[in-house]
This record gives structure tokens, C-alpha cells and sequence, in this order.
């Protein structure tokens, strides 16, 4: 009797009930020894229909493009700022260049700061120069950084005159990207698209350096003719200058 218990059969009901967690444990261990990547291929499968279609294909080579064109607009703008500062050094060789280190947002078109100074033989008074013609006056200067008025600043006052008709006037600055020019005489015959520059008799800065065009005139501003005038060098966006004693 006894050995005939030894040889009754083994049942397998416990084994079947505990299958789910017998092939929950086996994942486990395929995950850990594979490190996932059963998981990512089966990820990979199930969410193929839902993979970019055309539609989004091109949406994403329109995205390239765009990309591409800005980056190559700047890489033109560089390359063309690049070159007018060259020109702007090849003029004029002997005129020594400064960089603008420092700009203040709330008075973008009043001043700049340049890292160059008293030290590297800026002083007051030396007309600035960027590619297109002048843009303003050193008027205060640090052993090693110069401070500029722009011709734009509303306290800038510097003499210029219309070549064409031989006119003179005063340009003073509005704080805005234009300043005005303020005839001396009553009827100067100046047209838009007249070029600007320096009186020949100004004291601040050499005569007959470009400044810019008229844009418009108000013939009937009181008590003489005034100009708004678009200066030829970018005023807005300068970032070397060169320098010219008066």
C-alpha cells in the first residue's frame, strides 16, 4: 500500500493555474536580456500604419527647405557685410577701424559704444564712418572705449548740404532711424533722391563725406523748407566703424 503512493500520478492543476505567471516572469527576462529591443521592434510594427504619409513627408521636406533659404539669406548677409567693411578698409587704409562692443536697446538710434579709446589714439571730436558714409561724432572717449552721438540722436547737430543746388542746411536728429534737415534759406530747390554731405563749411567733420538722400521735403515748414533724410550707411545695424580726425 505504501508503494503504491509513491506511484501515484503527479497533478498537473498547479502548474496550469500558475502558467500567466510563469510567461510574465519569462518576458521579464527576455526585456532584461535584451535590453528592450523585443519590445521596441514589436513597438515599431504595431505603430507603422500611423508612420508619416506623404502629407507629412512633405511637410517635413518644406521644413528643410525653409531652413536651408534662411540659413543661406544669412550667410549672404554676413558675406555682404563682410565685403562693405573690406571696401570701407580698402578706401581709406590709413583710417583706423573700432568695433562696436555695446548698444543701449532704449537708445538704439542715440549712441553706440566702440572698443577702442584714448589708448589706440581716439579722441573727441573724430567723425565715425561705416560703409555708406557717416553715421555720427565721438563725443566722449575712455582710455579704451570711445562713446558715439549717432547723426540720429536728437542732440546731434552737424552741417551738411545739397551739392546739386549748393544749399546748406543743418541735420539734426529725431531719435528715429530718419533725422531732418533744416534749410538755412527760404527756397533750396532740393528734390528727393538729392545726395547729402558734409558743408565744406562745417567745422565738426571734413567736408563733402556722404551722409545720405532726401527722402521727402516740407516746403511749407516754418521757418525754412525741411527734409527728412535717409542716411546712406546702416545706422541701425553697424558694427564696425572707422575713424577720421576733423
Amino acid at each position: 500500500m505504501p508503494a503504491r503512493r509513491w506511484l501515484r500520478p503527479i497533478t498537473l492543476l498547479p502548474l496550469l493555474q500558475a502558467w500567466p505567471w510563469l510567461l510574465l516572469a519569462l518576458a521579464l527576462l527576455a526585456v532584461r536580456f535584451s535590453k528592450g529591443a523585443g519590445l521596441a521592434d514589436a513597438y515599431a510594427l504595431l505603430s507603422r500604419p500611423f508612420w508619416p504619409g506623404t502629407a507629412q513627408a512633405e511637410w517635413l521636406r518644406s521644413a528643410r527647405r525653409f531652413e536651408d533659404q534662411a540659413r543661406l539669406s544669412t550667410l549672404e548677409a554676413e558675406n555682404a557685410r563682410l565685403r562693405g567693411l573690406i571696401g570701407l578698409q580698402q578706401a581709406s587704409p590709413k583710417r583706423p577701424t573700432a568695433a562696436v562692443i555695446a548698444r543701449d536697446p532704449a537708445g538704439w538710434w542715440q549712441t553706440l559704444l566702440l572698443g577702442r579709446g584714448s589708448l589706440q589714439g581716439v579722441r573727441e571730436g573724430n567723425a565715425v564712418l561705416a560703409p555708406g558714409g557717416l553715421i555720427g561724432l565721438v563725443t566722449s572717449v575712455t582710455p579704451s572705449t570711445a562713446r558715439v552721438t549717432l547723426l540720429t540722436d536728437p542732440a546731434s547737430r552737424v552741417g551738411v548740404w545739397v551739392g546739386r543746388t549748393r544749399h546748406h542746411g543743418l541735420l539734426t536728429g529725431l531719435g528715429t532711424p530718419r533725422p531732418v534737415l533744416r534749410f538755412l534759406e527760404k527756397d533750396p530747390g532740393v528734390l528727393a533722391g538729392d545726395l547729402v554731405t558734409t558743408s565744406p563749411a562745417s567745422t565738426l567733420v571734413p567736408p563733402d563725406l556722404p551722409v545720405g538722400v532726401i527722402q521727402s521735403v516740407d516746403i511749407s515748414a516754418d521757418p525754412a523748407p525741411e527734409a527728412v533724410v535717409q542716411l546712406a550707411a546702416p545706422v541701425g545695424a553697424v558694427d564696425w566703424v572707422q575713424l577720421l580726425a576733423p
